[in-house]
């Protein structure tokens, strides 16, 4: 099954429409974007804790890491650089924190918020090569954009 992005949008926006908290918003992009696709292995967010350090927020799956600095990792790359990162084959991305050794592919974007600040990344793991395109960035990133920057 393959995540209906419009679907998954509609269903976000319903079940947020009325939330402010950062955390309880993360936990319900989670599941609903957890449960909409076969690929989706692990999601999650990393929340922005201090300067240059993220560290676990809600996720499904198996553990994550529960701290990655900006300058380690797929994670890290999506918030050093404020740009989402599709990595085809995680095993031949330089320096990729293997919390799962399931994982083979993988798709990180920055999460801002109203003032344009960045909270933290949305992580999505998958157990298959090559799970991830541009399309599924430009999805995510606009459900991104809609729960947290209004």
């Amino acid at each position: 099954m393959r995540a209906d992005y419009e679907m998954i949008s509609r269903s976000v926006a319903a079940l947020t429409s009325n939330e402010s908290d950062e955390v309880a918003l993360m936990a319900t992009v989670v599941c609903e974007l957890h449960h909409a696709d076969d690929r989706f292995d692990w999601t999650g967010f990393y929340r922005v804790t201090e300067p240059g350090l993220l560290k676990i927020g809600p996720y499904q799956g198996c553990h994550g890491c529960l701290v990655i600095p900006f300058s380690k990792g797929v994670c890290g790359a999506a918030a050093r650089t404020g740009q989402a990162q599709i990595v085809a084959d995680v095993e031949q991305y330089p320096g990729h924190i293997a919390c799962s050794g399931s994982t083979r592919s993988e798709i990180v974007l920055p999460v801002r918020n109203g003032a344009g600040g960045l909270i933290g990344v949305l992580d999505i793991d998958s157990d298959a090569r090559d799970a991830f395109s541009q399309a599924d960035a430009d999805a995510l990133g606009s459900i991104l954009a809609m729960v947290f920057r209004n």
